[in-house]
């Protein structure tokens, strides 16, 4: 009778393993379960970064107001007749501004360096060409 006992709960034991470690068991299942948590919880971060995108896309399709806010933002565009004022921290360090001879241009750099404002500035848009009558025929000289 002991014998039995004895061989028995080898047996239980022995069907126990595939149960617990084998390629469909417990231990296998809920690691799956945690890598199928993971991978939903990815998705739905990407779907809200592609709902996202997808609203950029249609702003910019479909009005000026997003480009003109990434013109100002990212590349440091002004309208014509605006003044551009940047407060800076008398206490900040003046930010090097690189003058390398291949791109002189200073477009879109934004500089710490203290900044004049201009009252009145003049635009430097062309001026507009009036055609009609006889006042825009006039001489300059009597």
């Amino acid at each position: 009778m002991r014998l039995v006992t004895v061989v028995l709960i080898a047996l239980l034991a022995l069907i126990q393993i595939p149960l617990w470690w084998g390629h469909g068991g417990w231990l296998r299942v809920h690691e799956l379960r945690q890598q199928l948590d993971a991978q939903l919880q990815k998705n739905a971060d990407e779907k809200l970064r592609n709902e996202r995108i997808a609203g950029e896309v249609q702003d910019l399709q479909g009005g000026t107001a997003a480009i003109e806010e990434r013109a100002r933002y990212e590349m440091g565009m002004v309208k014509d007749g605006e003044v551009f004022v940047q407060f800076v921290s008398p206490n900040a360090p003046a930010a090097p501004v690189a003058n390398t001879p291949s791109n002189t241009s200073t477009r879109g750099e934004v500089s710490a360096a203290p900044v004049s404002v201009v009252p009145n500035p003049v635009s430097r848009a062309k001026p507009e060409k009036h055609h009609g009558g006889k006042a825009a025929q006039k001489p300059a000289h009597p």
